[in-house]
């Protein structure tokens, strides 16, 4: 997809402070209305990474309409009222004209004149939540944008690499090789000074793949995201004026290498994903930022654990404790403990294994505060429960890692597809392996339904382990229908 430029005939006009949301926030800061907000959003089964930022957005006017999920937390955070009421704008003076003829459409300067492109910004309704360049309704436009394009060309490469359709083939298709080797390409070339445009696209970009991974898993994502962190650490190359920026652009570029060192480790390379992880911790490192550190450690762990190397798990996850105490996060010394125990697990030390995870269920039980990671959105019960029950596989009590790897499931969002299916097939292999065969078949066949929408090695490797536990029994209740399903099933390149 070439980058494109629309030519406006008008002008943009400044906008307007919504002293009405203003006024509603009432005594709470900024932070504060944030973390009430993603509350709200939990309740109704929403995700919305909300944060002092953006409520200083739509406070400054910025933000003339929020996205559909947005309208939806917002509604049920003030019953009674529209989003009038909450001194927005009508969707409909926001989206602008309907889509207009090729005829009507202004001129189109594209950046390289090897480069052609078929779409135009403002030919589609972004509110629409049919359209498929933001079928999620994730991003919310701020005023006159379809008077203003001025953006930096790197805004347009990490807004754009994330920019997809519904569906894992469609979101891989989205950031295909014609894009991303203009993008890359793009990267390369001498920048101006950055700001606070580079700094939102870098954020959203984050946000954009954590919930692609979500639904649709890493392994039609991975090779595709590469051109998007070239281009973030050539942001930070480019430099910046504000100190302010300069952090957020640092913040943003580590979170988006442990983001596609996840897409790397979830998808079985694990040698990529320890360098992503390496050079988010050495970009936290040389920005001071203990968040970034701690979230560094904990998925080196992880990651650890999973490559065969439970010391090391061990002592990363150890090392991301003592980083993140003074963060004030339970939720995420929580997770951090979980990670511990995941080694201890590997090590066969079931004590150490048993103490942490008594440390882990106590920290998690005081609940969400403020300093809770954005990107810890996935952690709630079922991810506990989860972690637990890969506790007990890793130490051979199946029974135990079975009734865990149950409830994770039965608790999981819906939102989180790749993860449902983790947990189910997390459940099969525990049944499998604990005597079970026709539970775990049945557990397996909704794995294998759900495998239209999930791309994920780590998913497939699971139920193929589960098969060849399965194949002594294949006179068992549904074994055999499993067994040649899963058969039929296309192995993830």
């Amino acid at each position: 997809m070439a980058s494109s430029e629309l030519t406006s005939s008008q002008p943009s006009r400044p906008p307007r402070p919504n002293l009405a949301f203003r006024q509603l926030r009432g005594q709470r800061s900024p932070a504060e209305f944030a973390a009430a907000v993603r509350r709200a959003a939990r309740e109704i089964g929403e995700r919305v990474s909300c944060d002092a930022r953006y409520v200083g957005r739509v406070e400054a006017g910025e933000i003339r309409c929020p996205n559909y999920a947005y309208e939806r937390v917002f509604l049920h955070m003030f019953p009674g009222r529209t989003l009038t009421d909450l001194g927005f704008a009508p969707r409909s003076s926001v989206r602008g004209r309907r889509a207009r003829g090729e005829e009507d459409a202004p001129p189109v300067r594209t950046t390289s004149p090897a480069c052609t492109t078929s779409e135009t910004r403002g030919a589609r309704d972004p509110y629409d939540p049919l359209n498929p360049q933001d079928p999620y309704g994730l991003y919310d436009r701020p005023y006159g944008t379809e008077q203003s394009h001025e953006n930096h060309e790197e805004s347009d490469v990490l807004r754009r690499a994330f920019m997809t359709g519904g569906g894992a083939t469609v979101a891989a298709a989205s950031l295909g090789p014609l894009g991303l080797a203009f993008d890359a390409a793009a990267a390369e070339r001498p920048v101006r000074r950055v700001g606070g445009r580079e700094a939102d696209a870098l954020e959203e970009a984050v946000r954009r793949i954590r919930l692609l991974d979500d639904r649709h898993g890493a392994d039609g994502l991975y090779r595709r995201a590469a051109a998007p962190l070239r281009a973030a650490y050539a942001l930070l190359d480019a430099g910046t004026t504000r100190q302010a920026t300069g952090d957020r652009l640092h913040a943003g570029a580590g979170e988006l290498a442990i983001s596609v060192g996840w897409l790397a480790h979830d998808s079985g390379r694990f040698d990529d994903a320890r360098s992503h992880y390496a050079e988010a911790l050495a970009t936290a490192r040389m920005a001071g930022d203990p968040a970034l550190e701690a979230h560094a450690f904990c998925n080196t762990s992880f990651l650890a654990r999973d490559a065969g190397r439970p010391r090391e798990a061990v002592r990363a996850a150890q090392a991301a404790q003592r980083v993140a105490r003074a963060l004030g996060s339970s939720r995420l010394m929580s997770l951090l403990t979980l990670r511990e125990a995941g080694g201890w697990a590997g090590l066969a030390d079931r004590t150490g294994c048993e103490q942490a995870l008594v440390r882990a269920q106590a920290l998690f039980g005081r609940g969400h505060s403020d300093a809770d990671p954005e990107w810890m959105s996935f952690y709630g019960e079922a991810e506990l429960e989860a972690l637990e029950a890969q506790c007990w596989s890793i130490l051979g009590n199946w029974p135990r890692a079975a009734r865990h790897a149950s409830r994770a499931a039965q608790l999981q969002d819906p939102h989180f597809t790749r993860n449902i299916a983790l947990y189910t097939a997390e459940l099969a292999d525990d049944l499998a392996r604990g005597g079970r065969p026709d539970e775990a078949a049945a557990a397996g066949m909704q794995v294998l339904d759900l495998l239209d929408q999930v791309q994920s090695s780590r998913v497939q490797t699971m139920l193929a382990g589960t098969a060849r536990v399965l194949l002594p029994h294949r006179r068992a209740s549904g074994v055999s229908a499993f067994l040649e399903r899963h058969a039929s099933v296309p192995r993830t390149a």
